[in-house]
């Protein structure tokens, strides 16, 4: 007698995962592209109290002035004359932008004028003071 050896094959299901993973890593990218990141002007700057101080929502353009007078925007310490060109700059990217001045308390009000003074000049409308609420 004859024994036939058949070869007896299952059918077991196969989850291929590669669609899914092409849907992860789209999504991934899309939250990365899409999420808005936390700002910094590139220092800390002690902020003067104020009792009318609010919490604004957001700020596309931070500027920095530290308590040795130095402009800082973007990270990095810029020249006051070169205010303005780095503004109008940062507004080519987002013209909807609004810009916040952040001046230590022991900042020269001078400094601070001419910083105010050159955002408008660079065409910004939308631009709010740092201060610390008064608690």
């Amino acid at each position: 007698m004859a024994r036939r050896h058949r070869k007896i094959e299952t059918d077991e299901g196969e989850i291929n995962i590669t669609p899914m993973m092409d849907v992860v890593f789209i999504l991934l990218i899309f939250f990365i592209v899409t999420a808005s990141f936390v700002k910094e002007a590139g220092i800390d700057v002690t902020k003067p109290n104020a009792q009318t101080a609010e919490q604004k929502e957001r700020a596309n353009i931070l500027i920095a002035i530290d308590k040795n007078n130095q402009v800082w925007i973007n990270r990095r310490v810029v020249d006051i004359r070169s205010v303005t060109a780095n503004v109008q700059r940062l507004l080519a990217e987002n013209p909807q932008s609004s810009v916040v001045i952040q001046a230590d308390e022991k900042s020269e009000n001078g400094v601070f004028v001419r910083v105010m003074d050159g955002t408008k000049l660079a065409g910004v409308d939308n631009i709010a003071i740092a201060a610390r609420p008064v608690n």
